[in-house]
């Protein structure tokens, strides 16, 4: 069936539904947009699906929520005690968050199933805390973490609290082409709170978070009395961030917290922001202007969802952001170092982050006699280390990050935990201030004379719709069909192709032990590396570039040299 009949079938299908009618009703005479909206279903897969918020099977809306929520539960009657172990449910603040978190938790009742649903917006880390804490068997965050306004998005999570397994995406996907629209109705409200499969929750599981994360306090009697002189800006960014990151800068003592006024409510539409993301310098201007009439020691912000945090100061030089391997590696770095100090670190301590994430980290875990482990992109695989530590004994969690402004520093939660991070931040500002009178962005430095002045560079191409999709995969393609030896005159030693599971270097292969995954990695001469990927979340393909030399001046040569010309390969591509 082609977009333009499964079009003329949407409007017979919903002809009852005036919302859905009127919105493809504006849109007859685009054939364009029609194409856009349903030259495909929107793709589930192992974060779910994210996309537009619009009517089309390319899009996502209630119709949408609904069916793959009754292809979750016919999958959930599968398994043993599933339905009486039930799932829970989360939302932020983007437009229909609530909506479609109302809207999924009726379907699954409407199937017999047990439903945890929020009673206002939370953030990813509490849903997957909360699988845990209640025993579910799943669970779903409504969320697009820090895209646009106009995306929203549904993400699922299995019984250990982390993102969906490969094997129960499956037992989804398998299950989605059998189901209908029509069979994907919710239970009335009433019906599903009288029946108890419905209940709302709130107090007593965010009271059990907090302390969860509490506990992950490294020095909690430095934070209390720092915590009377350092002054930190925050900003939620119109996100679920701003409740549960007040109450735990709070609880452990940071009594200067400022929070950004005109991004301090939830707002779906983001009115401050163009993008209400962390990693862009952009979504920091109000926060460093507040820190600069302040004199704060810092400014922290979280994404819609909290499951991100960025860092920001203002230097004599003007602002200056953090990116994510540089928070991952401040906070591992405090993290090993306190722990060392105070007796605390185990024998069999170890670190998780990804393939596309900073060296220096190893670098960093590997002084203080801590195992560094490289998992593929995603948090997931973080989750799942986590998961193999617990059942063979072999090691010890400490810390795991990815360079996308992702960080977890225990094991209640399974997924990027932005409240965790938030305070861990608080903690090493602390530290750093008291012990050498200094800021995080100071802090940075200081590591780079210890350990090299590592650097890196990611670029990303945006090729939006079915076109971009095409191109995406030409360029993989390309790239693989004909691997380039030399990047701006840097010699490529080796190349690892994670979708062949294989190494070569100087002829020989090897096979790799990671999952498939489309992903390039270029080996290079003197520790430098490029990858290329496409994102798993957006119409997107990312290069990433990383150099390490004895100065910072000679790093910054070597990256923009090879990153220059990665981007002039992929754009003749």
């Amino acid at each position: 069936m082609n977009a333009m009949e499964t079009y003329r079938q949407w409007l017979d299908l919903f002809a009852d539904d005036e919302a859905t009618v009127s919105e493809l009703k504006s849109i007859e005479n685009n054939p364009a947009e029609i194409e856009d909206r349903f030259y495909r279903e929107l793709e589930f897969g192992t974060a779910g699906m994210r996309g537009v918020i619009g009517m089309g099977t390319n899009r996502i809306n209630v119709h949408n929520v609904r069916r793959v929520t009754r292809a979750l539960a016919k999958y959930i009657l599968t398994t043993e005690n599933g339905a009486e172990k039930g799932v829970a449910i989360a939302y932020d603040s983007r437009n229909y968050s609530d909506v479609f978190a109302k809207q999924a938790a009726l379907v699954l009742c409407a199937a017999g199933i047990r439903t945890y649903l929020f009673d206002s917006l939370r953030p990813v880390p509490v849903l997957s805390f909360t699988i845990r804490h209640l025993g579910c068997i799943s669970g779903i965050v409504i969320t697009a973490s820090h895209n646009p306004k106009e995306y929203n998005g549904y993400k699922a999570y299995w019984t250990d609290g982390g993102q969906m397994p490969p094997e129960s995406v499956k037992g989804i996907t398998d299950r989605l082409p059998e189901t209908t629209y029509a069979e994907a109705r919710p239970m009335e409200e009433k019906e599903a709170l009288e029946k108890g499969l419905l209940t709302y929750i709130g107090k007593e599981v965010d009271d059990a978070y907090i302390a969860a994360v509490k506990k992950l306090s490294v020095n909690p009697e430095l934070a209390r009395e720092m915590g009377k002189t350092l002054k930190i800006v925050y900003t939620p960014l119109h996100g679920s961030g701003n409740l549960p990151v007040r109450r735990i800068f709070r609880e452990i003592g940071m009594e200067n917290v400022y929070v950004v006024p005109q991004q301090e409510l939830p707002d779906g539409n983001f009115p401050t922001v163009k993008v209400p993301n962390p990693e862009d310098p952009a979504a920091f201007a109000l926060a460093l202007e507040m820190q600069k009439q302040l004199g704060a020691d810092l400014c922290v912000g979280t994404d819609p969802d909290c499951d991100r945090v960025g860092i920001a100061c203002m230097t004599e030089n003007g602002p200056r952001l953090l990116n994510g391997n540089q928070i991952g590696c401040v906070l591992l770095h405090y993290i090993l170092s306190q722990k060392k100090q105070r007796g605390t670190l185990p024998a069999n301590a170890a670190a998780v982050t990804t393939i596309v994430s900073t060296d220096m980290a190893r670098a960093i875990a590997q002084s203080f006699g801590c195992e560094m482990i490289e998992v593929l992109t995603g948090f997931k695989y973080i989750a799942e280390q986590i998961h193999l530590f617990e059942t063979t004994g072999s090691h010890t969690f400490q810390f795991g990050f990815e360079e996308s402004f992702g960080y977890l520093s225990g094991t209640d939660v399974r997924d990027k935990d932005g409240v965790n991070a938030c305070m861990l931040i608080a903690e090493a500002a602390a530290w750093y201030k008291k012990t050498y009178n200094c800021t995080l962005v100071d802090a940075i430095d200081r590591l780079y004379e210890e350990y090299g002045y590592y650097g890196d560079k990611v670029t990303s191409f945006v090729l939006p719709g079915k076109d971009g999709l095409a191109k995406i995969q030409e360029i993989m393609t390309g790239l693989r069909e004909n691997p380039p030896a030399e990047f701006g005159g840097v010699k490529v030693t080796a190349l690892r192709d994670y979708l062949k599971s294989l190494r070569t270097e100087a002829g020989r292969t090897e096979k790799l032990t990671l999952p498939k995954s489309n992903v390039l990695y270029f080996e290079m001469e003197g520790g430098a590396w490029l990858c290329v990927r496409p994102s798993g979340t957006e119409p997107k393909i990312k290069l990433y570039v990383n150099a390490v030399t004895a100065s910072a001046e000679e790093t910054r040569r070597q990256l923009d040299k090879i990153s220059d010309a990665a981007v002039k390969l992929l754009e003749s591509l």
